[in-house]
């Protein structure tokens, strides 16, 4: 006697419906919160430059003002 095996074709059920619908959601939601993040170290490395911008021009500014202030005093 040989063995055969059944093959039955696939079927879509319920659980499975909802697996799968339930995955492609979790695969959206993990997609918008890492182009949320992506968009966020963007934003912030553009605020780090700003700020360095803004404390090397105070650091200038107060460089100007004492060598403005030692040429005054010097003839």
């Amino acid at each position: 006697m040989s063995e055969r095996r059944l093959e039955y074709e696939p079927f879509a059920c319920a659980p499975a419906l909802k697996l799968e619908a339930h995955e492609r959601v979790s695969r959206l939601q993990v997609e918008a919160l890492n182009a949320r993040l992506d968009r966020l170290e963007a934003l912030m490395e553009r605020l780090e430059k700003r700020l360095w911008l803004a404390v090397y021009g105070v650091a200038g500014g107060i460089l100007v003002q004492a060598l403005l202030g030692l040429v005054t005093v010097t003839p």
